[in-house]
């Protein structure tokens, strides 16, 4: 393959087609065009060449979403430096570990986020060179407007090979630190792919993805996807919340829409679907964990429109299994999409060919990873003769449908079979005074394994002994007896990451010290 540079496939293509004058990005009360958004990634990448930043040395972003962090990013990638963007919401000693384990050049970092960096900051025996944005800048760190003083709004792309990388994604899973995901340059030649050829996004639509940069999830689908389209895409500074999401979709109208289970929960709860902005927006994408089926059928009734539930990964950015507008089923993860292979294998690793046969799922796709950073025991664990393994369960019908069943790991073994949690999630779902539900095993006194559901009630005051009657009742009635919970527990919260994942090694420490 010819060289090539990712921040070319993605805003040159715009370009190309003569977009310039159109917007790119709305973000609150801004608007930035193609044209206006180019000129901004140029002097970008002036600014960090003229500090030194080399091929392949790592430019690191503790930025809200703004027109600032897009031109920050796709100005380190037009120089071949490696973009990575954080989650604003880690704790001091992760935001330590981060800056050490790049060993980045530069940072950039709200005024707002300063006191977040400083506390990190403290531990490091040599600092990154410190861009603020939106504020004014301590003696030690340099202010936006003095980095980008003087550069030019032109700028030559570095020529890379597609398989140098690019750019990185922390993950840190549900456990454990955060490990860098390396994504080579070529991963975004396929960025509009969903958006193109199954949302049918085109220049004029918008593209509003609820989930931060930081998260894989919007970045393949508003940064490089959206734009890549010629779409414009809407940012959102603040933390999202419903009440948030609802404002900007009403003021700014989008056409397709990406979000989280949680977050579309969230939003079912604030009425959100049967608002005239929210049924005007064509198609509705959901990620990060399986929607639950009951979720997707209340959205569907009350929006007149289903929500389509997919699968992607940080290792891929894109999505895999994509529900088809056309052809969505509730309860399902999607189909196999053409920019992708997917197949399952067994405990022994040999082809599932059976429907209906659990299975770990494995993906080759161009989009993929090419590994860890600094961690060569784990890329080749998950990263086998091209083919990567996710460590997920998962089967398909005969119609090639996948279904999700949930992590390998928190699969059941009970009397000799394999349990799905998410089965069981499902079936407590139907129940209509639980508002979310987790299951996760745990050993009894004879070291036998047992389910425990963990539940939220719809309404706080809601009496929870009764809820517990009727979601056994439901269990013995829907499920086989191996499968229903032994232990139910109503509590105020799931754990989960900040990307919205469960926590589940979280809730068997609880049953494992009832009295934290």
């Amino acid at each position: 393959m010819a060289t090539m540079n990712a921040a070319d496939e993605i805003i040159g293509r715009p370009l190309a087609q003569g977009l310039g004058a159109q917007a790119a990005i709305l973000c609150d009360n801004r608007s930035v065009s193609f044209a206006e958004l180019n000129a901004e990634v140029n002097r970008y990448g002036n600014a960090l060449h003229a500090r030194g930043v080399a091929r392949g040395e790592r430019v690191l972003f503790l930025m809200d979403d703004s027109p600032e962090l897009v031109a920050a990013y796709l100005g380190t990638l037009r120089i071949g430096a490696v973009a990575v963007a954080l989650n604003v919401r880690l704790a001091p000693r992760d935001l330590l570990y981060v800056i050490q384990d790049s060993a980045c050049r530069v940072i950039f970092v709200d005024a707002h986020f300063l006191d977040l960096y400083e506390s990190a900051a403290a531990g490091l025996d040599k600092p990154p060179l410190v861009v603020v944005v939106g504020g004014a800048a301590p003696f030690s760190h340099l202010a936006l407007g003095d980095f980008l003083a003087g550069q030019s709004d032109r700028l030559e792309s570095v020529s890379m090979d597609p398989e140098e990388v690019g750019f990185w994604l922390y993950s840190s899973g549900t456990t454990g630190k955060p490990k860098a995901v390396m994504h080579p340059h070529r991963s975004v030649l396929v960025a509009d792919h969903l958006e193109r050829l199954y949302l049918g996004v085109r220049p004029g639509d918008r593209v509003f993805t609820t989930s931060k940069i930081f998260f894989g999830f919007a970045l393949g689908h508003s940064l490089m996807g959206g734009l890549q389209c010629g779409a414009t895409i809407i940012l959102s500074p603040a933390w999202p919340e419903p009440g948030l999401i609802i404002s900007t979709v009403e003021r700014h109208r989008p056409t397709v829409l990406f979000s989280t289970p949680v977050m579309y929960r969230n939003l079912l709860r604030e009425g959100a679907p049967v608002r005239p902005a929210f049924r005007a927006i064509r198609h509705f994408v959901s990620a990060g964990e399986k929607l639950p089926e009951s979720l997707y059928d209340d959205w569907l009734e009350l929006c007149g429109k289903p929500i389509l539930d997919c699968v992607g990964a940080s290792e891929t950015v894109f999505l895999f299994l994509v529900n088809p507008p056309d052809a969505s089923r509730g309860g399902a993860s999607g189909k196999r999409v053409p920019w992708a292979e997917v197949r399952l294998v067994d405990e022994d690793g040999r082809d599932i060919t059976e429907p209906e046969t659990p299975g770990q799922i494995a993906i080759r796709t161009s989009c993929q990873f090419v590994g860890y950073w600094q961690q060569p025991e784990l890329s080749a664990r998950t990263l086998r003769d091209g083919w990567y393994y996710p460590g997920d369960m998962f089967r398909f019908d005969a119609e090639g449908y996948w279904y999700h069943m949930g992590r390998a790991d928190d699969m059941l073994k009970i009397s000799g079979q394999w349990v799905s949690p998410a089965e069981i999630e499902a079936c407590a779902l139907t129940v209509p005074g639980v508002a979310e539900a987790a299951v996760v095993g745990f050993p009894n006194e004879d070291g036998l394994t047992r389910i425990a559901l963990f539940a939220i009630a719809r309404d706080a005051e809601a009496d929870t002994q009764a809820l517990t009657d009727v979601l056994l009742q439901t269990f013995k009635s829907t499920l086989s007896i191996y499968k229903c919970p032994r232990t139910i527990r109503f509590v105020a919260e799931l754990p989960r990451t900040a990307t919205g994942k469960m926590q589940r090694f979280r809730l068997r420490e609880i049953l494992r010290n009832p009295a934290s």
